[in-house]
């Protein structure tokens, strides 16, 4: 039976892919996926068939793995980060509809906010949500409600996409959100290139937040009220010492 693939790669860095997803790009025969993530795999990977498409052009790259695997090829999708967050194994489920065919096998990744928090400490102990900030795809009013939401519940806040050239004040608008309902001091953190040249991190403000330099490379974490900084680390309390 012909296989479609799809595979978390995690942030880049093969230390931080799954033992099974390594596997999986070992057994495939075409490597297809958005061309900054399969240069993430190229080499190592050296002897598969490489297949790319630019940003935006997701429906025809995901088309592409399905009529590459109705071939009897074994295709891999590669993902950043996870498949099914902010992945395409939704989009090929979609594609393939009630089909049997190809098989479909997603497997998962480490996304950018757990990689991320182990960058910056420990900021998500406790509850949290994971929020992206284009609008591509979901309109700004209701990523605003979801800024909202999550601010009045107190949840840590996890923010993929804060920026990019066509969207540069995003972040910014976001904190203004914020800002309605988190304090300016509340402690905040930016990770950079997570598992990649140029791998950075910085603790700032939520008010220093509002103005701070941020690309599609960042992620942006959010602490709750009990988020502190401890020996230059981002850290939240679940509360087992309290029990």
């Amino acid at each position: 039976m012909s296989k479609l693939i799809v595979v978390g790669i995690g942030p880049g860095n093969y230390e931080n892919m799954t033992i099974k997803a390594d596997r999986a790009l070992q057994s495939c025969d075409v490597i297809i996926g958005y061309h900054v993530y399969v240069d993430l795999v190229r080499e190592r990977y050296s002897d598969k068939e490489f297949l790319t498409t630019p940003m935006t052009q997701e429906t025809r790259r995901c088309q592409m793995a399905l009529d590459m695997a109705k071939q009897g090829k074994t295709v891999a999708m590669v993902c950043s980060g996870d498949s099914g967050i902010y992945g395409m194994a939704a989009l090929i489920y979609e594609l393939r509809g009630e089909c049997s065919e190809p098989e479909v096998e997603v497997i998962p990744g480490l996304t950018a906010a757990c990689s991320g928090a182990a960058l910056l400490g420990a900021p998500l102990t406790h509850d949290f949500a994971v929020i992206s900030l284009s609008d591509r795809l979901t309109v700004w009013e209701k990523i605003e409600k979801r800024l909202e939401s999550a601010a009045a519940a107190d949840l840590s806040i996890v923010l993929y996409n804060p920026a990019s050239h066509g969207r540069p004040d995003h972040l910014s608008r976001a904190c203004d959100i914020l800002l309605r309902y988190l304090p300016e001091d509340r402690l905040c953190g930016v990770v950079q290139h997570i598992g990649r040249d140029g791998e950075n991190r910085r603790l700032m403000s939520l008010g220093e937040l509002k103005s701070a330099a941020v690309d599609m490379f960042c992620t942006v974490f959010i602490g709750n009220e009990m988020t502190r900084e401890i020996a230059q680390n981002m850290v939240t309390p679940r509360g087992y010492r309290d029990v």
